[in-house]
């Protein structure tokens, strides 16, 4: 019944409609149960709280593994070659991808119509695309490096706009 009542609501998004205390009113008087209405806020907050610990969990990991490989990668160590550095960025990016696109499902945004989240996924492409030129397809480790170092920057752009739900930042 949540989903449905959510959807008719005029908030849009469940976190935001969680915010307001009058919902409990509204809901009772949709679905008539107060034990439902307790039951499906509570499994949609928490589905919500623990899908934005997942990602931003897997964001975590996901930076230092690609920081600790950049490390290697100017050290030319051999740590490079071990398999798990190899499979578990790309597990742990899997995990992050299918975290995003659960939220922004969940809080119903899109990236064609809030321009923080454009700035986010371009950024995102950006970084993607710096990172396989650090540790892949830079033909020199002057210009591995450069992509390594500009991948950070766009790394913490990214998770500015995130913070501050804004692709200029909150500057003006």
């Amino acid at each position: 019944c949540a989903e449905e009542y959510f959807h008719r609501n005029i908030y849009q998004n469940p976190a935001q409609a969680l915010i307001f205390t009058h919902i409990e009113l509204d809901y009772y008087r949709w679905c008539g149960s107060r034990q439902s209405w307790l039951a499906d806020i509570w499994r949609l907050s928490m589905s919500y709280e623990l899908l934005k610990m997942i990602h931003v969990g897997s964001i975590i990991v996901s930076y230092l593994l690609f920081f600790l490989r950049g490390i290697w990668l100017m050290q030319d160590s051999e740590q490079l070659r071990q398999r798990w550095v190899k499979v578990l960025p790309h597990v742990v990016d899997t995990i992050l991808l299918i975290s995003a696109v659960a939220l922004a499902m969940i809080i119903q945004q899109s990236p064609f119509s809030d321009s923080w989240l454009t700035a986010k996924v371009i950024g995102l492409l950006l970084y993607i695309g710096l990172g396989m030129i650090a540790m892949r397809f830079g033909k020199t480790r002057r210009i591995r490096g450069i992509a390594w170092m500009t991948a950070q920057c766009v790394f913490i752009y990214i998770v500015l706009v995130a913070l501050t739900k804004s692709p200029v930042l909150g500057i003006w």
